[in-house]
């Protein structure tokens, strides 16, 4: 039998890989990497365009990532730099025409593996789940700044 720690860290590392497995399948599709999808995603919700640094807040990378992924993004034609006073810092990353389209084609699939993986779930099961996930999400946030209580 698995402890608590074992069990819930498995779990998550499952829900992980299975999720990026999937966004590498989609993005596949269109000749992209996976790794672009939550990127693409985070900057359809955000017409007033992202800097790299709020980008990478939002989806929780490091900025070396980040850099490395929007590189390839701009040089693959979904994204673009837009730079104030001819100077690359801080300047806001927009979607292309091309970006929209495929970002819109994720955010399609993303909700349709969603409804397929919960449809069995009552409304009240699945706001349960979400409140508890969120809570965990919350509590591990604040342990992974102030370090583990002791008991």
């Amino acid at each position: 039998m698995l402890g608590r720690y074992q069990q819930f860290s498995y779990i998550v590392s499952v829900i992980n890989r299975q999720i990026q497995k999937i966004e590498r399948d989609e993005m596949e599709k269109h000749g992209y990497k996976g790794a672009f999808a939550q990127y693409l995603v985070a900057m359809r919700h955000n017409d007033q365009g992202l800097t790299s640094a709020q980008l990478s807040e939002m989806c929780d990378k490091d900025k070396a990532a980040v850099s490395r992924v929007v590189a390839e993004m701009i040089e693959k034609g979904l994204i673009v730099r837009r730079c104030e006073n001819d100077t690359a810092y801080r300047a806001k990353l927009f979607l292309t025409d091309e970006g929209c389209k495929i970002a819109d084609y994720i955010a399609g699939r993303a909700a349709a593996a969603v409804e397929a993986v919960g449809n069995e779930l009552s409304d009240g099961e699945r706001k349960m789940f979400y409140s508890t996930l969120d809570f965990i999400a919350g509590k591990l946030q604040i342990i992974s700044k102030q370090g583990i209580p002791n008991q």
